[in-house]
Order: structure tokens, then C-alpha cells, then sequence
């Protein structure tokens, strides 16, 4: 018997994360220029970082032969929430929490519950833990809270809900996510992922994180890897109910959060301008990607997010043919969508190259 069959059978099972193709990893396979590049298939922010996250990267690295100190983004957080210290829990990005809520709350035996074509970490962190996936089909490409609730089983301590969601950018508006709320089990827990819902508009946003005095089996999740540009620094946090969140706390690994990602979110935080302006160029970009995919002829799902799936024939193939013209975009074959891609917004001039080529490779 191999050293491999010794593994858990259940972590044998796991495909493993595809995240987007990196850059450099395209400029050494097709001998591309790294200037020429256009990455959009990350939801990464075309902005960069916060400006005020940058300086304070610059201040603490004279401070990276200590060990972190998370208190201040805990305190920064708690007060921005309007929620105890001790209902912050702090992840190497959003990915983390995830799966410290998974590590928890489910285990051989128990289930949990998410739509198809939802984020594809929720199956990883089920699998890992030792749970079992129930897969509820999409309604218009996102959740169906109804036949998710009718899904829910004696064994079920678990249900996902990203909102948006990626990749599709589907929103469920919030008075509908909160009557769900009240449908489900007092002993399951309903986890509420709102990595995108800094592009949201204010008139769709909601105060959830007020709700967990209400549902104390509520978990919320976001992440400064969008609007505030620090994607490679990996940080995230849950918001939950105190004994909920020193559980996860329990689970978590010691400074699973650096320095240099706990001082940048912290300034990310007060910088007001940066986030408005990322905001407003994703609301224009949205309208130059959409009428351009409409230009072309191409159906794609609203989003509320900082990207937009489209559909397109023989996705692969396409994809390949950006590939080859330096433009990375995100195929979601492995999401039940081979027939579509995912763009994330970009600059301007990022969005025009990305349709000057696309329309090429048709």
C-alpha cells in the first residue's frame, strides 16, 4: 500500500483550487512580454493598493522581526462593525475563515448545503472537514434560497450563501436573505460570504452584520482582497456571535495574519478616497464591458461584482485565443459552465484591449 492510500479517502477526493493564471507564468509559456500582458481574470483591483495601505506596508517593515499583533485591525474592525472585539475573527484572507468555519462545524457525517455555480471554495472546505456536499441547482445562475432551505437535512450544520456571488455575480436582495434567515434551523449555521459587497450601490446594501444579535448562527465574511487592492497579502475576517467566533478563534493558527497585511488593512480602512474611487471606475467599466460583450453579440449574467461572465461557444477554445494575444480571463468550465468565461474590470484601456481581442477570437 502506497504512503499516498495512508491519506484520509476524503481528502484524496478533493480537486484541487485552479486559481487564475498568473502573468509571469503566461509570459514563459508563449513568450510574451510581461509589459504586454493584460491580466483580468482575478478580480484583483486595476488600482492597486490603497495608497495609505502602502505607506504603512513601508512603516512596519522595520517591525517584521516581531510577532503580529492583530489587536489593532481587531479593534479597528469591532468599531467600524459596531460589534464586540470578541466577535472578530481574523484570516489569512477570506478563504481562511471559510475554512475555520468548515474545521468547526462539519466532520464525516454531516452535510452542507450550497447552489451550483457558487464560489468554489465552499466544496473544499466541506471536503476537507469531512462533510458531505448537497449541491442545489442555480435559479438564473445564482441561489435558490427556496430549494436551498428544502435541501437542508437532519445532518446539515452548514449552508453557504456568497452575495454576490462568484463567478456569476448573482445578488439575492437582503429582506429575502433575511426572511431565509428565519426559515432555517436554530442549529445550523448559515454562512454569508460578502467578499464583493463593497460594489454594491448603497441602495442594495444592508446592515447584516447587525442581524448575528438576531441569528446567532450567522457568520459573515469579508475580505480587503477586492475594493482595497491587497489581494496578495491575504487577509480577511468573520464577523459572528461571540461563542461562535472563539470557537473559529480556537482553530485558527497563531498569526495567521502577517504584519505587513495587519497595517495595511488598517490604514485600507480610513482611506474613504481610494475605495470611492475604485468604486466609481468599476461602475464604468461594468458599462464599457457590457456594452462591448452586447456589441459582439454576447449574452452575460448582470453582475453586481467587479466582473462579468459572458457566454461564448467552445469557451476553451476562446480562452486559448486570448491566452495566445496576452489577455487572461477566467475560464469556469469547472464551476458547470463550459460555455462561459469570467472578466474581471479593469482600466480603460485594460477593458478596450480585452474586447479588441476577444472580438478577434471569435
Amino acid at each position: 500500500m502506497s504512503i499516498t492510500e495512508q491519506a484520509l479517502p476524503y481528502i484524496r477526493g478533493i480537486s484541487p483550487y485552479v486559481p487564475g493564471k498568473p502573468i509571469t507564468e503566461l509570459a514563459r509559456e508563449m513568450g510574451l512580454s510581461v509589459e504586454k500582458i493584460v491580466k483580468l481574470a482575478s478580480n484583483e483591483n486595476p488600482l492597486g493598493m490603497s495608497p495609505k495601505a502602502r505607506a504603512a506596508v513601508e512603516m512596519a517593515i522595520s517591525g517584521l522581526e516581531r510577532y503580529p499583533d492583530q489587536f489593532a485591525l481587531i479593534a479597528a474592525l469591532a468599531e467600524r462593525l459596531g460589534v464586540a472585539q470578541n466577535q472578530i475573527v481574523l484570516g489569512n484572507g477570506s478563504n481562511d475563515v471559510l475554512d475555520l468555519a468548515a474545521r468547526v462545524f462539519l466532520a464525516p457525517g454531516r452535510s452542507s448545503v450550497f447552489s451550483l455555480h457558487a464560489f468554489a471554495v465552499y466544496p473544499l472546505a466541506t471536503l476537507s472537514a469531512g462533510g458531505a456536499c448537497i449541491v442545489v441547482p442555480a435559479r438564473h445562475y445564482g441561489h435558490d434560497l427556496a430549494a436551498m432551505r428544502a435541501a437542508i437535512r437532519s445532518d446539515t450544520r452548514m449552508v453557504w450563501i456568497a452575495n454576490p456571488n462568484n463567478p456569476t455575480g448573482t445578488f439575492l436582495p437582503y429582506p429575502d436573505v433575511k426572511v431565509f434567515m428565519h426559515s432555517v434551523p436554530a442549529d445550523v449555521v448559515v454562512v454569508l460570504d460578502e467578499a464583493y459587497n463593497d460594489y454594491l450601490p448603497p441602495a442594495e446594501r444592508a446592515e447584516s452584520v447587525a442581524w448575528i444579535k438576531e441569528f446567532p448562527n450567522l457568520i459573515i465574511t469579508r475580505t480587503f482582497s477586492k475594493i482595497y487592492g491587497l489581494a496578495g497579502l491575504r487577509i480577511g475576517f468573520a464577523v459572528a456571535a461571540p461563542e461562535v467566533a472563539d470557537l473559529m478563534n480556537r482553530v485558527r493558527q497563531p498569526f495567521n495574519v502577517n504584519n505587513l497585511a495587519v497595517a495595511a488593512a488598517c490604514a485600507a480602512l480610513d482611506d474613504h478616497l481610494f475605495v470611492a474611487e475604485s468604486y466609481a471606475l468599476n461602475r464604468r467599466g461594468m458599462e464599457q464591458i457590457v456594452a462591448g460583450l452586447k456589441r459582439l453579440g454576447l449574452e452575460h449574467i448582470p453582475s453586481h461584482g467587479n466582473f462579468v461572465t459572458f457566454a461564448v461557444k467552445e469557451g476553451a477554445t476562446v480562452n486559448q485565443k486570448l491566452l495566445k494575444q496576452g489577455v487572461i480571463v477566467r475560464p469556469i468550465g469547472g464551476y458547470g459552465l463550459p460555455n462561459h468565461l469570467r472578466v474581471t474590470i479593469g482600466l480603460e484601456t485594460e477593458n478596450a484591449r480585452f474586447l479588441e481581442v476577444l472580438e478577434k477570437s471569435l
